[in-house]
Order: structure tokens, then C-alpha cells, then sequence
């Protein structure tokens, strides 16, 4: 057994031959039993430290009920884990002064109706309790082998928090100084009620100098240092019908808080960009198994969900950088400063996602806008921020992120005059730009415009350039011919040939139509040397 509680005492047979009974004190029998202490002083708890079982006949015992409260006092109050009292000398039977006594301080009294040989008892519990801390530091030297190893490979934080997890069978959690759930690893299946009313219920464990029970609930809480300066904490939350916190758990946990410490020693890991960017993409393929796990990772990360707009926005940096400077790492410096409650994180080695959460009431198109200008006047009018519709459903941000993917793949060359876009910003232009890649799309230009290209190639001409004039026109040649500086004679002679190459008749608006998506998809495909693409298309 890893520790001996005052239960398995009270099962052993020196003790179980004295016929126990358990006065007071029946839900505390889990308490760890560090030492076994007989004593027949009046005032023992000044010789004690805090987990001893206290073997007594009760001879030194005050009559004096005041006497006896203060006795049970100074007990409790050091943090015995136990009083046992044998009958037959002092007492017949345990006094109810001592029994009421032992009832308000929550301490177990166990009375023995017979008497048991007190140095058998010591003797087996000592050596039972040895044996157990025998075990305890082969086990510690097993799991000190196990995040050295982790460390030595470079091991991300998720692996640690997943080893802690799997060697106490509880979940773990690493959170940062505001409170947030950075990483949360279970032993089996994940549980989404562990983040339930995260920050609050976290802000009422305190954190101490080194592994320790905690809060209301009994949380066991390290620290994580960064430097020499706190950056957080790991905190193993025990299952409600589990044992009580052991010391193979609050070493397992120091452990893995020193392992994660020496981690951030090593390589200043950015770990709160990196849990946005799991939640982000996690809502992006929608990988959670309900909505509730969805919001309460959401929510202890920080950003509301309930009441609240959700809107996603996709940032298309290509190799943008300012330095050391990233997109991603700039948002989530200067959001926090302007009170934008958002998740932040990297989609892939382009894009950065954005999930901002405004009041349902507010405009969310000012905030874009500011975004946009900020990011386009740090990194350059090359980069691209889409934005997907609001929702107000979590569930709703997989499709809503999609769409602002589809806008950032569709947004080219000619329209980036822009701090952003949304849905209706997407023309023709940049439906074929989106799918420039397409060989189907590819294949239509050469089907349509590939003669005439040709023949441009070939004698130096601009019929090209003639037919698209024309057909931004909508058909009006007069106009036409006035844009490219031809009389009309001489602009009618150029329709005539192209008409010949092509085999279409441009008086057809059907004909118009399809030469003018496949000049459109041309001019974005990038394949006319020097064609400049007009505003207009």
C-alpha cells in the first residue's frame, strides 16, 4: 500500500483483536497515518508533528470537562491523524465530554474494549508505514526517470500533463496566472465537467510554496515557476468517491510541475498561444464530442460564449514577420490592452485564427476595422483578413470559420485595398481566384482564349487586350474603341479577327458571357504577360 490511512490500522489483527470501535470522527478515517505515538502526558501535541495515530489508556486525562475539550484541542490542532483509547484502566466506557469533544474538532476516536499490547501495535505499524515509504521512494525515483527522460527529448507541455494524469489516474490541469486552463489531460476518456465555472472555482484554491491540498475542494496544487518567477500552477483535481490525496500523488505532481518548470527554462514555450491555437482548430474540424465540452474549453481559456457574438476572423500573413514579431504573437499582445476578449492562435504556417467575443449589442465591424488597419500598418498591405458571419452559438463557429477560410482564398492580388473582407466582397474575380488551382478552370481558358493567345505570341498584336476592353464595355463598341485609342473602323476589323479565331459570334450575349469568365479567370491565373487587370474586373 502506498500510505497507511487510520482505516487500515483499525483492520490490522493487533488492532482488530481489541474489538475497535469508532466514537467519533467516522468520515475522517482516511487521514494518512505517519507515525504511531503512545503517550500518557496531559499536553503530548508538543511532541507531536501532525499524523501520528495517539495510543492512550487515558490515565492522564483530566475529570475536568474544560481540561479534556482542551486536551482533544491540542490534538486536533496539531494534526494527529487519530486518538485511540484503551478501556479497562481509566475508563469502563469513553466519556461523552471526550466524545463530544472529538465530534466538534472532526477527530477519529477509536475506543478499544479490549486491551491490545501497545509496543505490537507500534512495532506493525512502523514497519508497515516504512515499507510503504520504502516503496514510495522506488516509485518516486521511477517517475523522476520518467519527466527526465520527457525533459531530455524536448517533450511538449501536453505530454507532461498527460503523464501526470495517467500515474495518479486524476485529471491534471496547468493554468496560468489569470486563471486560465491552458492544458487538461484525463487518464481515460475526456471530461468536459472538469473545466466547469473554471476561473472562479480556481480563484478559491490558493496556491502554496510547494505541492499541497488546496481550496474547498481539495485540489492538489504546485507551482510553476518561469525564471524564478511564478507563471502559473499544475493542480490535480481527486475524484469525488476516489481515496484522499496521498504522498505518491503530491510527488507525482511536484515532479511534473519541476519538469514543466525546467521546460519553460529551456525554451520559452509560448503555452497559452499554443492552447488557442488547439481550441481554435479543435472549433475549426470540430472535434468535440458535445457543445458542452466545446464551451467550458472555451470558457477556461477566457472567452465568454454565453450572451455573447462569436465572430471568427482568418488572418492570411504568408511569410509576413516584423522580426521576431509574429502575427499571431502581436494579436495576442495588443487585445488584451484594447479589452477584446479573443481566442488567438496559429491555423497553419500561414493563417492565424481569430475568435473574438463582443456583446450582442455592439457592432463587431469597428473592432475588424481596427484590427485590419493595425495588422496591415505593422506587417504590410499584403496581408489578407477575412471574416467569417456572426454567430452566437459555439456550435456555429466550424461552418462560420470555414466561410472566412473560403473569403482568404479567394481574395487576390487586385483586392487587397481593404483592412477586411466578408462574403459579399466575393465576385467573380474572386471566385475564380479561389479557384485558381482548379485544372477544370485551367483547362476552360485554354479551351476559350488559347487561339487567341496563340496569335498574340505569335505576330506581337493585343487582340487580347482589344476583347477584354470590349467586353468590360458590356458589348458597346463605340466605348470600346475610344479606350484603346482606335478609330472604329479599325477597332471593328480587330472584333472580325477574333471573332475568326475564336469561332464565336461576340454580338451573342451567351458568347460575351463565357469569353468573359475566361478572360477574368486569365487575368487572375496570371497568364497574360504584362496584362494589367482592370478595377472594373
Amino acid at each position: 500500500m502506498p500510505f497507511l490511512t487510520v482505516a487500515d490500522v483499525l483492520r490490522l489483527p493487533v488492532i482488530a483483536a481489541g474489538l475497535p470501535r469508532v466514537a467519533a470522527g467516522e468520515d475522517q478515517l482516511s487521514r494518512t497515518v505517519r507515525w504511531v505515538h503512545v503517550t500518557e502526558l496531559l499536553d503530548p501535541a508538543s511532541f507531536l508533528e501532525g499524523g501520528e495515530l495517539v495510543l492512550t489508556t487515558g490515565m492522564p486525562h483530566p475529570a475536568d470537562p474544560t481540561q479534556l475539550r482542551g486536551y482533544v484541542d491540542s490534538l486536533a490542532d496539531v494534526g494527529v491523524a487519530g486518538l485511540v483509547v484503551e478501556l479497562g484502566r481509566r475508563y469502563q466506557h469513553a466519556p461523552q465530554e471526550l466524545v463530544t469533544a472529538c465530534r466538534e474538532r472532526d477527530l477519529p476516536l477509536i475506543v478499544l474494549a479490549r486491551g491490545v499490547r501497545f509496543i505490537e501495535v507500534t512495532q506493525t505499524v512502523h514497519a508497515l508505514i516504512l515499507d510503504a515509504q520504502g516503496e514510495l521512494l522506488r516509485r518516486a525515483q521511477q517517475v523522476r526517470e520518467l519527466f527526465t527522460s520527457l525533459t531530455l527529448r524536448g517533450a511538449d507541455p501536453e505530454e507532461f500533463v498527460q503523464a501526470a494524469a495517467d500515474l495518479t489516474g486524476c485529471p491534471v490541469v496547468l493554468e496560468n496566472l489569470i486563471h486560465h486552463a491552458v492544458i487538461c489531460r484525463t487518464a481515460g476518456p475526456p471530461d468536459g465537467q472538469v473545466l466547469e465555472a473554471w476561473p472562479r472555482r480556481s480563484r478559491t484554491a490558493p496556491t502554496p510554496d510547494r505541492a499541497a491540498a488546496s481550496g474547498p475542494e481539495g485540489w492538489l496544487v504546485a507551482p510553476v515557476e518561469d525564471r524564478g518567477r511564478r507563471w502559473g500552477r499544475l493542480i490535480m483535481l481527486p475524484h469525488a468517491s476516489g481515496p484522499p490525496i496521498g504522498p505518491e500523488q503530491t510527488m507525482i505532481l511536484e515532479q511534473a510541475a519541476t519538469a514543466l518548470t525546467l521546460a519553460r527554462l529551456t525554451g520559452r514555450p509560448e503555452w497559452d498561444r499554443r492552447a488557442h491555437s488547439s481550441v481554435l482548430l479543435d472549433l475549426l474540424h470540430w472535434r468535440y464530442r458535445s457543445r458542452t465540452e466545446a464551451r467550458l474549453r472555451a470558457e477556461a481559456l477566457g472567452l465568454p460564449t454565453t450572451g455573447h457574438r462569436l465572430v471568427p476572423v482568418v488572418i492570411d500573413h504568408g511569410d509576413t514577420a516584423d522580426g521576431d514579431t509574429t502575427v499571431t504573437g502581436h494579436l495576442a499582445a495588443e487585445l488584451p490592452i484594447s479589452g477584446v476578449k479573443a481566442l488567438v492562435g496559429d491555423l497553419s504556417e500561414h493563417r492565424t485564427g481569430l475568435l473574438l467575443a463582443l456583446a450582442r449589442a455592439s457592432a463587431w465591424q469597428p473592432v475588424v476595422e481596427r484590427v485590419g488597419r493595425d495588422l496591415r500598418g505593422t506587417f504590410g498591405e499584403g496581408l489578407v483578413v477575412a471574416v467569417g458571419p456572426g454567430v452566437t452559438e459555439l456550435s456555429q463557429v466550424t461552418r462560420s470559420f470555414r466561410e472566412a477560410e473560403q473569403i482568404a482564398d479567394a481574395i487576390g492580388p487586385g483586392t487587397l485595398d481593404r483592412p477586411f473582407h466578408v462574403a459579399s466582397d466575393i465576385g467573380l474575380p474572386e471566385l475564380l481566384y479561389s479557384l485558381r488551382d482548379d485544372v477544370r478552370v485551367q483547362r476552360y481558358v485554354e479551351q476559350q482564349l488559347g487561339r487567341l493567345v496563340q496569335h498574340d505570341a505569335r505576330h506581337g498584336s493585343d487582340l487580347l487586350s482589344t476583347l477584354r476592353e470590349y467586353l468590360v464595355a458590356a458589348g458597346n463598341k463605340s466605348i470600346a474603341a475610344k479606350h484603346v485609342g482606335l478609330s472604329r473602323q479599325a477597332f471593328y476589323q480587330r472584333l472580325r479577327t477574333i471573332e475568326r479565331l475564336l469561332g464565336n459570334d461576340l454580338e451573342s450575349g451567351a458568347h460575351r458571357t463565357q469569353l468573359h469568365v475566361a478572360v477574368t479567370a486569365l487575368d487572375v491565373l496570371g497568364g497574360t504577360d504584362g496584362a494589367a487587370r482592370p478595377a472594373s474586373l
